[in-house]
């Protein structure tokens, strides 16, 4: 049931007051009615109608029909210029307000009351309106007329102007803020315009639709669709130049508003030229004009009439459509569907087969897994990547379809020949079934790749994941080489194994092998990594030469500083190892070195002679190792006894006996290996030990030339030779062999 208000110039109202009032209403108007509709009433007349127009003319004057809500009831607004008022000014009119209910408009749409029986021409004279039991549409506004009327619109293409106006329409109701002007002479031209769009929404959309057929300020009005004069619209446009602009003069909707319309606008477009109207409400059905997934609608309906134009992104809104709505999606869909699914991309065949599968419409679905399986192969064989290629393989997993594993493999082998760098994400997403294609499938590919490619391919991640499945990798060893590599190099918990894996696989080129290996121990080994090498691996490790030098290379690493870790036991057991299963070559001999060292500094003079010996000559050995363990046994030994040091030094081959005892005294502090004095504490003792070493050397029968100069210098000075004289006052042989060195220079200087 629905209230009516007349509104207009009146020289006397029910109040009593002249001027514009409200001189007649539904008795029982609902509080806050009066005052919500106030604000709508307004008419200027076009600035070009007459001033003083007659009583013809005043015909002429545009009709405006406002729909809008207020406080959530359906207004109706309609406006009519009368001229002149009581008084005989000019500026009257009558407006002729309807409040409804919501449900009063159920099933209409508010611009079939364009025409409606119920719209009066002048003020009632009995200020008590009648209530409307029921709105009834006018005439010649139902959607039939308005088909045969745009299909008489001449060469004009009044198509395409719908098809804009849609979109302009959508694009205000998503938004939520913003007007379509529509702008024409002819007010019944806007009129037939506004119901054409509101017959091509929903009931619902259409309710939200607020519109008005003629306003004389476009830019301050607050309806979605917008009715003006051009006259008015020429002088509003560059205050309103936020809103979209029609020109229906022409037909063909010239104006701001031009361009290409979405496939939902087309789609509506063409029901109205075919007087398909089930098509539209189909459209209403599947989404709304003010809902995103109306693209999607209109790409759905278009695979159920069998179009096969729909753009990949327009099939893309389909999917989200059906992901949307789920169990909602009408039945004829899954019905009309079937023969649009051969021309269906990948993403929409899943959406379908898997809604259609819930849906229970199963020859949809069946149609669908057909499709998805086809599109599938499709995906893989133009796969750039393989996470392209993993994702087809879940798209058809999801689809309850079984790709061909063998296709999976011939697509994984061309994207990693190409150098794919997305091997650990394929790998770590790829569907269980299909994991150990696409690994045979990338190891194929990657050893029929070039050295670049392969090594883009084969990042950390991925050679971890490969490495995980190790064994697969014997049939393709270059890659198996790089993988090994990569994973030892990272990880030195790791070394041992991968060099296990290394050396089993067959048929590796030789030097491809050792540069993986001498990649996985670029840092050489501790003691008992080597050790564990050797025990785990044997004499392996002295057939390949990226092996066979470790054990060197942590030997001569142990000799630093001065060899003081070769003599611990950890050492001394890895060098006894080494000579065990690597004799030859530099790490034997490196070893047998350690041990020379081990004697050199335990063993009683003749051994230990023996080993010094054989550290100088380093016969083979590591030039760096064999010098730090001839520097290092040279300082322990300096801190041995005289009489022992003599005998070691008497049991040396000449050259050797000079180096140590060069050795010795490069030890010696600056004063003391100069002779210059005084001496005290340690630097005193060390010096008088090496004199008592030169001397009892040289009371020996041997001697070095180099150290018995030394010695004359150091004890030629009176206080080091009263020094000496003191401390070797209970050897006399070693005072008389002094004297004697000592004379020796005394007669050199008196022979110059």
């Amino acid at each position: 049931m629905a209230w009516q208000l007349h509104y207009t110039s009146a020289r006397r109202g029910p109040t009593g007051r002249a001027g514009f009032q409200f001189v007649a209403e539904t008795p029982g108007l609902p509080d806050g009615v009066r005052a919500g509709v106030t604000p709508y009433l307004s008419y200027r007349p076009p600035p070009d109608a007459p001033l003083s127009p007659d009583d013809a003319e005043l015909a002429a004057f545009p009709l405006s029909l406002l729909y809008d809500r207020v406080d959530g009831r359906p207004l109706l607004l309609r406006c009519r210029y009368l001229g002149r008022d009581y008084s005989g000014r000019y500026g009257n009119f009558f407006a002729h307000a309807v409040v409804a209910e919501p449900e009063d408009l159920e099933g209409l749409r508010p611009a079939e009351l364009w025409h409606a029986p119920h719209w009066t021409h002048d003020p009632a004279p009995d200020p008590a309106l009648d209530r409307l039991d029921e709105l009834t549409p006018g005439a010649a506004l139902d959607p039939e007329a308005l088909a045969a009327w745009l299909a008489g619109r001449g060469p004009d293409d009044p198509y395409a102007l719908l098809g804009r106006l849609v979109d302009a329409v959508a694009d205000v109701l998503d938004r939520g803020h913003g007007r379509v002007v529509l702008v024409a002479d002819d007010v019944e031209l806007i009129a037939r315009w506004i119901a054409v769009v509101s017959y091509s929404v929903p009931v619902e959309a259409a309710a939200r639709l607020s519109f008005v057929t003629y306003t004389g300020d476009p830019g301050g009005a607050a309806q979605r669709l917008v009715g003006t004069t051009p006259a008015i619209w020429a002088a509003a446009q560059h205050h309103a130049s936020h809103a979209q602009a029609f020109d229906l003069r022409g037909g063909t909707g010239s104006g701001t508003a031009a361009g290409t319309a979405s496939r939902f606008a087309r789609t509506v477009a063409a029901c109205w030229r075919d007087g398909d109207f089930g098509g539209l409400d189909a459209l209403a059905e599947l989404a709304p004009l003010d809902d995103p997934a109306r693209e999607g609608a209109a790409a759905l309906l278009a695979l159920c009439r069998g179009d096969t134009t729909v753009t990949v992104d327009e099939e893309g809104a389909a999917a989200e459509l059906l992901s949307r709505h789920g169990s909602g999606i009408p039945e004829w869909v899954w019905r009309d569907l079937v023969p649009g699914v051969p021309s269906m991309g990948l993403d929409l065949a899943l959406a379908v087969h898997e809604r259609a599968r819930d849906a229970g419409a199963a020859e949809v679905a069946r149609q669908c897994a057909r499709r998805v399986a086809d599109r599938v192969a499709e995906a893989m064989a133009r796969a750039s990547g393989l996470v392209a290629v993993v994702a087809a393989a879940g798209v058809a997993e999801r689809a309850g379809v079984s790709p061909d594993p063998a296709r999976v493999a011939e697509a994984a082998a061309r994207c990693a020949r190409a150098g794919a760098g997305d091997v650990a994400d394929a790998l770590s997403g790829c569907p269980t079934a299909l994991r150990d294609a696409l690994f045979d499938g990338v190891v194929g590919g990657l050893a029929e790749s070039g050295e670049a490619e392969r090594t883009a391919a084969l990042t950390p991640a991925a050679c971890d994941l490969l490495y995980a499945h190790a064994e697969r990798l014997r049939t393709a060893p270059a890659v198996a080489c790089a993988v090994l590599a990569s994973v030892g190099r990272r990880g030195p918990g790791r070394r041992i194994a991968v060099t296990g894996d290394l050396l089993r696989l067959d048929g590796c080129d030789p030097d491809v092998l050792d540069t993986a290996l001498r990649e996985v121990w670029a840092t050489p080994p501790t003691v008992a990594e080597c050790a564990e090498l050797l025990d785990a691996h044997g004499t392996s490790v002295a057939d390949r030469p990226a092996l066979a030098a470790l054990p060197s290379r942590t030997l001569t690493r142990l000799a630093f500083p001065g060899g003081d870790r070769l003599a611990d036991a950890e050492t001394l057991r890895l060098a006894g190892r080494v000579r065990d299963l690597v004799p030859d070559g530099r790490s034997g001999r490196d070893a047998a070195l350690v041990q020379a060292y081990a004697k050199a500094i335990t063993a009683g003079p003749p051994d230990a002679a023996r080993a010094v010996a054989e550290i100088a000559a380093a016969d083979g050995a590591t030039p760096q190792l064999a010098g730090e363990a001839f520097a290092g046994a040279a300082r322990r030994l300096a801190r041995r006894p005289p009489a022992y040091r003599a005998e070691l030094l008497a049991g040396l081959p000449t050259g050797a006996r000079a180096r140590l005892g060069a050795r010795w005294t490069a030890e010696l502090p600056a004063r003391a290996r100069s002779g210059r004095v005084p001496l005290r504490g340690d630097d005193l003792e060390r010096r008088n030990d090496l004199v008592e070493v030169v001397l009892r050397l040289r009371a020996r029968g041997g001697g070095d030339p180099a150290l018995e100069a030394w010695a004359r210098t150091a004890a030629g000075r009176w206080l080091a030779a009263k020094q000496l004289d003191g401390r070797l006052s209970r050897s006399p042989e070693l005072r008389a062999v002094l004297r004697d060195l000592l004379a020796e220079d005394a007669s050199a200087r008196e022979g110059r």
